[in-house]
């Protein structure tokens, strides 16, 4: 399962909701349906038009403002196999986490424990290996050469400062 976005509060009083889309192209939600909750629930719903960070939209079974702000933080998922290939040096972020990291030598450094993307660019948060520590790492060909998936691991080559 692939987090394609999450409800970011209520509309109004009559149970819309402000959705985020995390989708390359924001609409394209609304074609992955149904979309599946952290607890396994499964939600349609109809985009009602965009609102500032996201779109308007109306969810099956929600009817009041109460229910609607309950949601808020809710993130949903879609299938990966639903989801759209990817060009050959394009990665869902979900394909990531998880991943050995080591260095060009191939010593261990550690896993990738989460992915960011603060609109400059996508970050790798990695857990060491020799320790509980994290550092982050910019999601750059210069940092990181090599992605395997299959293989399960990445290469990376850091600033001589790192981490």
């Amino acid at each position: 399962m692939v987090c394609v976005g999450a409800i970011a509060g209520a509309h109004g009083v009559r149970g819309d909701v402000r959705l985020k889309s995390f989708c390359a192209e924001p609409q394209a939600i609304a074609a992955y349906q149904p979309l599946e909750d952290e607890t396994g629930r499964k939600w349609r719903f109809r985009l009602k038009g965009p609102v500032k960070g996201g779109f308007l939209a109306r969810f099956e079974g929600i009817g009041d403002r109460e229910t609607a702000e309950a949601l808020k933080g809710t993130r949903l998922y879609a299938p990966r196999e639903v989801l759209p290939p990817l060009d050959e040096d394009e990665f869902y972020h979900a394909d990531l986490i998880g991943l050995e990291v080591v260095d060009t030598g191939g010593n261990p450094v550690g896993r990738i424990k989460a992915v960011f993307d603060h609109g400059a660019g996508d970050i790798l948060e990695i857990t060491l290996a020799n320790g509980p520590k994290t550092a982050l790492l910019p999601f750059t060909r210069a940092f990181v050469p090599t992605v395997d998936l299959a293989a399960g691991r990445i290469v990376i080559d850091p600033p001589e400062d790192w981490p």
